[in-house]
């Protein structure tokens, strides 16, 4: 018998499907597929993991992990089951197959197809609405724990007389419960109505009855669940309006109940809830009555009452009873307003004093001396010396300052403490002569040293530095140089290995070192080496030589970053700033606490409010993201960062907030009592920049406590505008050494304006004390102009400078520009100083051969009386007619070199005339109209060549002295 599978041409070839080869290899290749996919999510999880327990945190992890898991298993399994088991009922009560009518029975085919997998389907769908509810759940983690952790307030709202914690904590983890709810409801709802009317339960076209008896009972079941769950929202609507926000003339952003609400909503919303309760009964008793028709009368009932109660009832109220007397009827409710916003965001014991605006003080040199008294006046401006920093004490491409530096305060080699403008020379890998792999990840991996410079003082334009080169030296001592993790270190770096790094280069050469600290996870681990690989899509991690025993991988290295990891409860401050505190460069770090569940505190934005023309110039300074509203905030914790091992610490600082109590609970031992800090710490910490500025913002309406003239709104201030740039944006607060009038001694403290709302005329001047550690810390004070006074506000300050042509501002200016050059206007400083108001603006110039600015004058104006000079002393000895007797410290600019003093080497001698020639040579260039910015830059370069010269001739003397002195004594 011929073969049935061979032809004339040989054996037939099979079509359609692979050979066993070829399946073989497809299912390998879907193995390895699934294999890598699920690596890929292992590898982002056990890196988490191992971070965590490096920086000594996993406890947050752990506890958000399992937190998630159980939300995520507990809620999806929670909705797969009401689902599925609707699904289920609903297929159990169908009818028998001789009642379906002719319509149910042209659905036969569609029940056919299903009926082979019906508990497949059954079991997807229910999965499928599990694992959405349960990943919507997961998402409500921290709305769980402040919920089951809830720290009471010990503070009753003026309404409904319960704790503050019940809506920050209470209501929202209520309102997730009930949107849960009506999803599972409603999704039950819909799968028992298309179940139903696949298997007849239900009918549409058909004659006769359109429901089984049946069907009508389990959906009136779901649908009084409906509403009943409506008539529960209705009751918790009723709370709401204590936290709800509305559109209000008082205030953009109002939130509590006005009289509107109290009078009109809130009995409407009890109605409501009864008629809704009724309306549920109604419903579950179709069980009984087998008819739809008193439900259905009952739910129309409540649309109408929603609409009429809810809508129209309300709006007759606001029309005719509240706007005819609007004052009277809503005072009662903005005084609720103004007392809990003032205390939501801690601005209820502001002291608010009159000031007059103006001296009555007659004696120019009383009131020249008192200066130094008032304060020690910062004229070098951190937000535009960075550059200069950069030209001067950059050393290497490969090291780099941040764009704004940072206001803090040392104790010079006397003792006295002084505000000092400090920058961490961080690693800048744009800088890095070749770049590659090994160079970006494992040869430059640091910055190196702290670069200080008196705030209060400038030499020939230039910052007098009291902490600079490399490696560093100067007034801070001795302390751990390296700088491993800062705002610049955005980038992963492997250390510790085989391959050495570059340290820092001086005069000797190229040094390198090796990393010492255990910060970290360890890459000895092949498991730990694929991981990294597959989370940051470098294969090379995997197999490089470069990596042996003892290597290190370092990531989530800026402090900004790694405070938010481990307190992801908190809200970070934009600027992180460095200290140099028992020997080590720490970044310190303001956090804060907050919520949106403070009845009848007004809402702000912070990603808005916390914005100026600093961070808007700056966009390398992050201020706070978050875009979510809140009413609360607190400086709860103050965090550090160490620069060389990237421990974080946190610390409690408000020790009463409650919201910080709260996720203490939540997450035991991981904030450190504030007995922990330091004395030395202590006296790095300052009052935050971002809660000033929100503080600030809330203070341009809330400064008034009188409901009256709040709602007249004839005393809103505004923040002005930076008057040194066009920007348009609000003008940064300025930290300051200053004393405000009812303060014995000058405090470092945070300042700022405020003018009247579309005038440019001064209003108020704000200052808070931020000497941490101290009793009066954290005193906001606020000098209140009368409306009578005209004192001129910064804009106003700022436009007489530019125009001013008897100081001779204006000639300098056009000078300047001929010269193709630019002038840079530093912070305009605003002082109260004997009732009148002192104002002083640094003047910097930048352009021509210099790629930096420097200082070259001082602008200073008070009564009326306008200066524009070399230095600081100069222009204040003009603008008070008398010189002081106590000059202040360190306030000279312009200075020739000292060549009355010095060794009688003539090796030092020839070197101090060099430098005095130098400094001639620049006064010229600048007497020059245009000013000759080739031969001053030249003639800066000469000054401090011959400096140096002079300084190393005068070493070299000393030395042999000194040897020479040895030598007689011992042969003595």
């Amino acid at each position: 018998m011929p073969d049935r599978g061979s032809g004339p041409s040989g054996p037939r070839m099979r079509v359609g499907r692979p050979s066993r080869p070829a399946r073989a290899l497809l299912m390998t290749l879907g193995a390895l597929a699934v294999l890598g996919m699920v690596f890929t999510m292992f590898a982002g999880f056990w890196t988490d993991w191992l971070w965590y327990r490096s920086v000594h945190y996993s406890s947050v992890f752990t506890t958000t992990l399992w937190t998630k898991i159980a939300l995520f298993f507990v809620f999806g399994l929670l909705m797969a089951l009401v689902v599925g088991f609707n699904i289920w009922l609903a297929h159990r009560l169908r009818p028998p197959m001789s009642a379906m009518s002719a319509e149910q029975q042209n659905l036969d085919r569609y029940r056919m197809g299903v009926a082979p997998y019906k508990k497949w389907l059954l079991c997807g769908i229910t999965a499928l609405v599990g694992l959405i509810a349960g990943a919507s759940a997961a998402g409500q983690w921290r709305t769980w724990l402040t919920w089951v952790n809830a720290v009471p307030f010990h503070t009753k709202d003026p309404q409904f007389h319960l704790d503050v914690s019940f809506y920050a904590f209470d209501l929202p983890w209520y309102r997730f419960l009930l949107g849960f709810g009506f999803a599972a409801t409603v999704l039950s709802l819909i799968a028992a109505v298309l179940t139903h009317y696949l298997y007849g339960g239900l009918r549409l076209t058909s004659p006769g009855t359109r429901a089984t008896a049946a069907a009508t009972g389990h959906l009136s079941v779901l649908l009084g669940v409906f509403v009943s769950l409506k008539a529960v929202a209705y009751w918790l609507d009723r709370y709401g309006l204590a936290v709800k926000s509305s559109d209000f003339k008082a205030t953009d952003k109002w939130t509590g109940l006005r009289y509107v609400d109290a009078n009109a909503y809130l009995p409407a919303k009890t109605i409501l809830f009864c008629i809704a309760v009724i309306c549920a009964l109604l419903f579950f008793a179709t069980l009984w009555r087998r008819t739809w028709q008193l439900p259905v009368i009952g739910f129309g009932l409540m649309v109408l009452s929603a609409i009429l109660i809810g809508g129209l009832y309300p709006a007759i109220v606001q029309k005719f009873q509240v706007q005819p007397n609007e004052q009277a009827k809503e005072a009662p409710y903005v005084a609720r307003n103004i007392k809990a916003t003032r205390e939501a965001y801690g601005i209820d014991d502001v002291k608010v004093t009159d000031y007059a605006g103006t001296s009555t003080t007659k004696d120019k040199a009383t009131l020249r001396d008192d200066v130094a008294k008032t304060a020690s006046i910062r004229i070098l401006d951190p937000n535009i010396v960075s550059p200069t920093f950069q030209q001067l004490q950059q050393v290497r491409n490969y090291y780099a300052f941040p764009d704004t530096l940072d206001v803090d305060r040392y104790r010079d080699k006397n003792g006295k403490v002084q505000d000092t403008v400090i920058g961490l020379r961080e690693l800048n890998l744009a800088g890095i002569p070749k770049k590659n792999w090994i160079n970006n990840h494992f040869r430059y991996t640091h910055g190196f040293g702290v670069v200080a410079a008196k705030g209060t003082a400038a030499e020939n334009g230039e910052p007098v530095f009291t902490e600079s080169d490399l490696p560093p030296t100067g007034d801070l001592g001795t302390y751990q140089q390296r700088i491993y993790y800062g705002e610049k270190t955005t980038t992963y770096s492997i250390v510790g290995g085989p391959q050495k790094e570059i340290d820092y280069s001086d005069n000797e050469g190229e040094k390198t070192t090796s990393y010492q600290g255990k910060s970290g996870v360890g890459l000895s681990n092949p498991l730990n080496r694929a991981a990294y690989a597959v989370a940051f899509g470098e294969p090379q991690i995997l197999y490089s030589g470069a990596i042996g025993d003892g290597s290190r991988i370092l990531y989530n290295r800026t402090p900004k970053e790694r405070v938010e990891a481990v307190a992801p409860w908190l809200t970070i401050d934009g600027d992180a700033y460095p200290a140099v505190v028992d020997h080590r460069i720490q970044w310190i770090v303001d956090a804060y606490t907050t919520t949106d569940g403070y009845p009848y505190a007004s809402r702000t934005t912070l990603g808005d409010t916390t914005a100026d023309s600093l961070t808007a110039a700056n966009n390398s300074r992050s201020v706070v993201a978050q875009q979510s509203q809140v009413n609360y905030i607190r400086n709860s914790v103050k965090a550090t960062v160490d620069a060389y091992t990237g421990e974080v610490k946190l610390y409690q600082w408000d020790t009463e907030d409650p919201v910080l109590k709260t996720w203490m609970k939540a997450f035991p031992g991981t904030v450190q009592p504030k007995s922990a800090i330091s004395p030395e710490l202590m006296s790095h910490l300052r009052y935050p920049q971002d809660l000033f500025k929100v503080q600030r913002e809330l203070l341009t309406r809330y400064h008034v406590q009188d409901a009256q003239t709040f709602l007249s709104g004839s005393e809103v201030w505004q923040v002005p505008d930076d008057p040194t740039n066009k920007s348009g944006n609000a003008v940064p607060p300025y930290y300051l050494t200053m004393k405000m009038p009812d303060q014995k001694a000058q405090a470092f403290s945070l300042t700022t304006t405020f003018t009247p709302n579309g005038r440019d005329n001064l209003s108020a001047f704000m200052a808070v004390d931020s000497e941490a550690g101290t009793p009066g810390y954290g005193q906001i004070r606020i000098l209140k102009l009368r409306t009578s006074t005209t004192a001129d506000g910064p804009k106003q300050v700022q436009s007489q400078f530019n125009s001013n042509s008897q100081a001779n501002i204006t000639d300098f200016i056009r000078q300047v520009r001929n010269g193709d050059s630019e002038i840079e206007y530093g912070n305009l400083l605003t002082i109260p100083l004997d009732g009148g108001l002192l104002y002083v603006e640094p003047v910097y110039v930048r352009g021509g051969q210099l790629k930096y600015p420097l200082m070259r004058k001082v602008l200073v104006t008070y009564g009326g009386a306008t200066a524009f000079e070399n230095s600081l002393d100069e222009a204040l000895d003009k603008v008070f007619g008398a010189t002081g007797s106590t000059p202040p410290p360190d306030t000279g600019t312009t200075t020739p070199p000292d060549t009355a003093t010095g060794s009688g080497d003539p090796e030092v001698q020839q070197a101090l005339k060099d430098a005095q020639k130098a400094f001639d040579d620049g006064q010229a260039a600048l007497r020059k109209s245009p000013i000759d910015w080739e031969a001053y830059g030249k003639a800066q370069k000469d000054l401090q060549s011959a400096l140096q010269r002079a300084q190393q001739a005068q070493a070299r003397a000393q030395q042999q002295g000194s040897s020479g002195a040895g030598g007689e004594k011992s042969g003595g």
